[in-house]
């Protein structure tokens, strides 16, 4: 089965071919959908998917999709809190949340794509505007996460709220030894102080739950964030792209 898996974020859309359990074709467009859609048309092309299974944390791209979809012919699923319990190739993943209808879709996806790669218990974490952490415990069972500033919200709301501060760029270069100019300084901050704020969120988990939790991380800043960690997380790119085929496979 092919299914034209898509995930809109805040950042960058991406888009991808989930083709018998794998993800390729995987193209991450930051014009939104106007690029997106043109990227999705050449997978439909060449490869005819069946459907588009789909997820999203910006509401005012849904329409443009489902009208996407629908122009050819495509059946549209959009993944919320009712396709659970999932079947994974580890077992039936379930969410034990008060509110489920508030988790965010991405969320949902990483978790269905992290238990059925890596097994539970896993901490999978997204890097993109925010950093968000999904904790699924032995029992499979989505039980919550964490939510908190990304690279982007930190670096505009320091160049927006300070008079001399500069927009500094995201994603590329290493953290210094120390900072000897203003953007060096800022990218130490960043890089350096997200580590130590990334090992504390999960240090407090495993000391909550009482538990070694595998660790998985995804979104476009998981790689720049953590390159230097040696293996403190398993860097896995498609992954939402992935659990998103994981959980709408079964619509088509």
């Amino acid at each position: 089965m092919k299914i034209l898996v898509v995930d809109t974020g805040n950042t960058s859309t991406a888009v991808g071919l989930w083709s018998d359990g794998r993800v390729k074709c995987v193209a991450h467009c930051d014009g939104g959908f106007s690029e997106a859609s043109s990227v999705a048309s050449e997978i439909i092309e060449k490869h005819s998917p069946v459907g588009v299974a789909y997820v999203s944390v910006v509401p005012r791209e849904d329409g443009k999709w489902r009208l996407f979809a629908k122009s050819r012919n495509l059946k549209l699923h959009t993944v919320c809190h009712t396709d659970f319990p999932v079947e994974t190739e580890k077992g039936a993943l379930t969410l034990s949340y008060p509110k489920p209808e508030t988790i965010g879709a991405d969320r949902l996806s990483d978790a269905a794509g992290a238990v059925s790669r890596y097994g539970a218990p896993v901490i999978v974490m997204d890097f993109g505007t925010a950093l968000t952490a999904a904790v699924i415990t032995p029992d499979l069972r989505w039980r919550g996460g964490v939510i908190a500033p990304g690279f982007p919200l930190m670096r505009d709301y320091l160049f927006e709220r300070t008079a001399k501060l500069p927009r500094m760029e995201i994603g590329k270069g290493k953290a210094p030894k120390i900072g000897r100019t203003t953007e060096e300084a800022m990218r130490f901050g960043a890089i350096v102080g997200y580590r130590g704020m990334v090992k504390e969120i999960v240090s407090t988990l495993e000391k909550n739950f009482n538990c070694p939790f595998r660790r998985v991380a995804t979104g476009g800043f998981a790689k720049w964030a953590l390159g230097e960690m040696d293996g403190f997380f398993e860097i896995d790119p498609t992954l939402t792209l992935y659990g998103t085929g994981v959980i709408c496979a079964k619509y088509f």
